[in-house]
């Protein structure tokens, strides 16, 4: 008996659960042999350095955009205080401005942004795709 079960080692034998004919392999791009290179999407599976690069792609331009919407919010929102602070009497005046006017652009900047996401996603889909 070993002394540390880690040092055992384990052969495992049986059919693969997955297995597809090496010509049906080829043509969809996945034989590592047959077509000469790698899919994107076979890259992204494998967890290699070029599918991870491809990935830290998406995930970036995802950042962007939350990072450009951030800001154009603060710019919108944020000096409001600031100007409702230099008004005298201006309750009135704030009511109108927060129930009123901050709601279209609001609306503008998150379908901006949802726009924007699907649009990355759908370019990641396309060059994983190769279509």
């Amino acid at each position: 008996m070993p002394q540390d079960p880690t040092e055992r080692r384990v052969t495992v034998t049986g059919e693969p659960r997955r297995t597809l004919p090496a010509a049906r392999l080829r043509s969809r791009g996945r034989h590592p042999h047959g077509s000469g290179h790698y899919r994107p999407r076979t890259e992204i599976d494998e967890q290699t350095t070029l599918g991870h690069t491809y990935v830290r792609s998406l995930m970036r331009s995802q950042l962007r955009a939350g990072a450009t919407v951030f800001a154009v919010l603060v710019l919108l929102v944020g000096p409001l205080p600031l100007v409702f602070a230099a008004m005298p009497d201006g309750a009135t005046l704030e009511w109108a401005v927060l129930g009123f006017c901050v709601y279209p652009p609001l609306v503008l900047l998150a379908r901006w942004y949802v726009r924007r996401a699907e649009r990355n996603e759908k370019d990641f889909v396309r060059l994983v795709e190769d279509r």
